[in-house]
């Protein structure tokens, strides 16, 4: 028995008095099961539900006999009885109302036979006339009907009960219920609705009709049609909602496994984990994902990052990247464990650009190694012949590959600064490198994201949102299968539906519940990022070169334990006064005596310099010397992706224009000093050791 969202309590049984669930003998028990053991028992199971019937006529008898004791020959009793006879017959006729014409014309009879025997017996006796003869005849007649309308209820025709069911009044009468499975908190009925007159849709767009029939919350019922069939699928009733009390977090659930191992973050509504894996398998014939969690503000989308950041950071063989926007409110106590890290802005657009020379690096590394996609072998040290390098088939021993996670937290600013499609190319190629781009956004709109970067997104973790954006968190077989993310809105956070590569497809409209994390979960997260620095993986050569030869100096690698970069080594400050440079002295001030008074003003030195194209007009040289100067200090920063807004105080400390900016722009990108990015106006750094 269980509590439905208006507190009524909703048995197993109330399925069964609608039609769906045939010999049902209690909570957890299939059909033909029984509590005891032994042919006896399962005897008692599959009579008990019959003996009602049987029992009332047995005990009209009793009342007859022992009535006769008291009132034979009394006339008072006599109209006492046949009064209280017409009165519990017509209130059997009255109460019948609400129920179908033959359950009341049935019911009416019974009652009208049972009093009047009843009466006669108490007035004459049991044994006097006719009575003991109407008695062994009409009582086993009457139980028996009973018994065969029962029968009729569960074996006619599937999907019509004595009252026609609960589908006739939900528009399906001509629908057909097989052999319903009886779980704990679970009810599956195979469904046929009629063939060329109804299809799957109908069922659809019953669901909720059916969840008002049951007065069960919308959620609780689903329906999973057959890829094979248009009119075939399994209708599933959920009456306990095993989501509504919290559970919190409590550790990662394989600490030091691989990220190939699934990634348990909550649990569904009958208490099953759910899982998710983010590497393909071939063995599985499953192939990796990227992942979209996507909900409003207040629907627990913090929560559900660190149910998935966590799981990361636990495994042995992986690397998280994470952009966040939000300057890491949420995940500061796991920044130890990070690969890598970067605040919104500048930082952000140098790791999508980071990301993107990655991708091919690692690809020919993998295919150079012989694997067609990342698996948990490709991490170890390659000392496998079949996995080598070398031309002459012999091991190669390279670094191994761990797997990588991008993770783009408050995606909407980032989609804002660099379009709606800065993350296109990343999800279309991503997988085949062994890398997963996760994106977390209240609202994946179209006008939010490319239509074609929320296509490269196969998994996704849809939590409350507003009803109208249903449709951009979930595929619409999803939605048509019952599963209704507007319902929660932000009244339930943590409440999701999960769409991934690895589980049924009928779990998808099944909702499911992330765990919590409160205030207590600060130092267990603390001390799984302090694991995480000790143990995780460090970049591999391959995937560190090609984050470096971009990012420069803004990508280090996860700092180990002693505060040392794990990765490439940071350059010193020093290494800007060589002499590609020169001394840390503006050309313009090279010479000048500190101690000597400043010149009298000249003609022009109040000239206004923004908005005006005119202004020092440095010599070619001394105009290079600036320009590099001022890339050198940007790389050195970690400001790998520039502008010409970036440079307006170099345009004001040294009387430049704009238009004089943007012209040494292209000059340097023409000397492969800068490259182009996807957002027009910004330029990525090329590090100076490859410049050169």
């Amino acid at each position: 028995m269980a509590r439905n969202s208006t507190g009524r309590r909703v048995r197993h049984t109330d399925l069964l008095d609608n039609g769906l669930v045939a010999d049902y003998t209690g909570p957890g028990l299939l059909p033909g099961q029984s509590t005891g053991g032994g042919v006896g028992a399962y005897l008692l199971s599959r009579a008990m539900p019959h003996l009602p019937p049987w029992l009332a006529a047995a005990g009209i008898g009793i009342t007859g006999g022992l009535g006769s004791l008291k009132w034979e020959e009394s006339a008072a009793a006599g109209v006492g009885l046949t009064l209280a006879s017409v009165a519990l017959t017509g209130a059997t006729w009255w109460m019948g109302k609400s129920t179908t014409a033959q359950r009341r014309l049935h019911s009416a009879i019974t009652v009208a036979s049972a009093s009047a025997w009843t009466t006669a017996a108490c007035l004459a006796g049991p044994t006097a006339g006719p009575l003991p003869d109407l008695y062994l005849i009409g009582a086993p007649a009457l139980a028996l009907s009973w018994n065969i309308r029962m029968i009729l209820r569960r074996n006619d025709a599937p999907g019509e009960s004595g009252d026609k069911g609960l589908l006739e009044k939900v528009g399906l009468a001509r629908a057909q219920i097989g052999q319903a499975k009886v779980e704990p908190n679970r009810v599956t009925a195979p469904l046929a609705v009629e063939a060329g007159e109804q299809t799957n849709d109908d069922v659809s767009t019953a669901l909720g009709r059916i969840a008002s029939a049951l007065d069960l919350p919308t959620s609780a019922v689903r329906y999973q049609p057959d890829p094979d069939s248009s009119r075939r699928g399994d209708l599933v009733i959920v009456p306990e909602d095993m989501l509504a009390e919290a559970a919190y977090w409590q550790g990662p659930s394989n600490l030091g496994g691989s990220i190939a191992d699934p990634l348990v973050i909550g649990r569904y509504d009958d208490g099953s984990p759910m899982f998710l894996w983010l590497p393909g398998d071939p063995e599985q014939g499953r192939n990796g994902t990227h992942v979209l969690v996507a909900g409003m503000s207040g629907s627990g989308k913090g929560e559900s990052a660190l149910n998935l950041q966590t799981e990361i950071l636990s495994r042995r063989d992986v690397l998280l990247w994470l952009s966040d926007p939000k300057m890491f409110q949420d995940f500061r106590p796991l920044l130890p464990g990070i690969d890598w890290a970067a605040e919104g802005g500048t930082p952000t657009e140098v790791m999508v650009e980071a990301i993107q020379a990655v991708i091919p690096a690692r690809t020919r590394w993998l295919g150079q190694h012989n694997y067609r996609q990342w698996v948990p072998a490709a991490a170890q040290v390659q000392n496998d012949p079949k996995h080598s390098c070398r031309a002459d088939g012999r091991a190669c021993g390279c670094t191994g590959m761990p797997y990588l996670v991008a993770w783009m937290e408050e995606a909407a600013s980032t989609l804002r600064n660099l379009g709606d499609d800065a993350f296109t190319g990343i999800a279309q190629e991503a997988r085949s490198a062994g890398v997963s781009l996760i994106v977390s956004l209240q609202r994946p709109s179209y006008d939010q994201m490319s239509t074609s970067t929320r296509a490269s997104l196969p998994s996704v973790i849809a939590l409350g949102c507003d009803p109208r954006d249903e449709s951009f968190s979930l595929p619409d077989r999803v939605l048509d299968a019952g599963a209704h993310p507007g319902a929660w809105g932000n009244r339930r956070p943590g409440y999701c539906y999960l769409v991934t590569p690895g589980i049924d497809e009928a779990r998808y409209a099944s909702p499911g519940r992330t765990w919590g994390f409160g205030p207590n979960a600060v130092s267990l997260m603390e001390v799984l990022a302090n694991w995480a620095q000790r143990n995780g993986a460090t970049a591999d050569p391959i995937t560190a070169g090609a984050a470096s030869s971009v990012a420069g100096n803004a990508y280090t690698g996860r700092p180990t334990p002693d505060g040392t970069p794990a990765g490439h080594a940071a350059r010193d400050e020093d290494d800007l006064d060589d002499a590609d440079y020169g001394p840390l002295v503006d050309p313009e001030d090279e010479g000048i005596d500190p101690e000597a008074d400043l010149p009298e003003p000249e003609q022009g030195d109040d000239s206004p310099i923004f908005g005006q194209e005119s202004g020092h007009k440095p010599t070619p040289e001394e105009a290079q010397r600036l320009l590099d100067r001022a890339l050198a200090e940007f790389e050195h920063e970690g400001r790998m992706v520039v502008g010409p807004k970036d440079f307006t105080d170099w345009c004001d400390k040294h009387n430049l224009s704009r238009s004089w900016v943007s012209k040494r722009l292209k000059k340097a990108a023409e000397e492969g000093r800068l490259e182009a990015t996807n957002t027009t106006g910004r330029w990525r750094i090329v590090p100076t050791l490859l410049a050169a």
